[in-house]
């Protein structure tokens, strides 16, 4: 598991990310978007799970894991809306925490 301490320039980053979300849902400017799912590590801190490939995300979360493209240069942006401590890249969900297909 690969741990990045939360910065607003990461050379080690790629691009682009690929963020696991929750239910659509409506925005406060009137519009719907996604929210980004966070999670916490063991010694408690906020975690943004990230991944570095559409494939992995769906190895990793299940293929009805909702999903956003982000750039890593909006990082920042995200980190305002939904504080998060590190970014952990291209690790398993346990099956408990995946999304499921819709009933």
């Amino acid at each position: 598991m690969a741990v990045y301490v939360v910065r607003v320039t990461n050379p080690n980053l790629p691009p682009a990310l690929y963020l696991p979300t929750g239910p659509v849902g409506p925005t406060t400017d009137g519009g719907t978007g996604a929210s980004v799912e966070l999670r916490h590590t063991p010694d408690g801190r906020v975690a943004l799970v990230a991944f570095t490939a559409l494939d992995r995300l769906v190895d990793c979360c299940g293929e009805h894991q909702p999903w956003i493209m982000v750039n890593t240069e909006h990082l920042p942006r995200i980190h305002q809306v939904n504080p998060y401590d590190v970014i952990v890249l291209d690790t398993e969900l346990p099956v408990e925490l995946r999304h499921h297909a819709p009933v």
